[in-house]
């Protein structure tokens, strides 16, 4: 399986992404997602926002949670670790969760929607 790891910019921020030539599917980093949406200044803090918001939405049956993988993408220090990616439907439901769902406590508010529109387009 040919993949091609490169990084897209939205708002000045970083967003991992995984071309993959089997599937013809972009894959994106949920958490480089979730720090863009909630503004998050740190890693730790998207991190902590996509634990609480994966359980809420595993909790509900959402399916985006359930279909979410693990691919190696290069980490801020170099080293390739396992993330976990969407793809861009996926990403478009995210945005959506995180838009419409209450934050977890103490953690910062989504952007507002001409900011979520423009995120969905960084695929393309």
């Amino acid at each position: 399986m040919a993949q091609e790891e490169a990084i897209k910019l939205f708002d000045a921020k970083k967003i991992r992404v995984m071309w993959d030539d089997q599937t013809e599917k972009y894959y994106f980093s949920i958490i480089d997602i979730i720090q863009v949406l909630t503004e998050s200044t740190d890693y730790q803090t998207a991190r902590k926002y996509w634990n609480k918001l994966k359980q809420r939405l595993a909790e509900e049956g959402n399916e985006t949670v359930t279909n979410c993988h693990q691919l190696k993408l290069t980490a801020a220090d170099g080293k390739q670790r396992l993330t976990d990616v969407a793809e861009t439907e996926q990403v478009l439901r995210l945005v959506q969760s995180v838009h419409f769902t209450s934050p977890p406590d103490e953690l910062p508010l989504p952007k507002d929607d001409d900011d979520l529109q423009n995120l969905t387009n960084i695929g393309n």
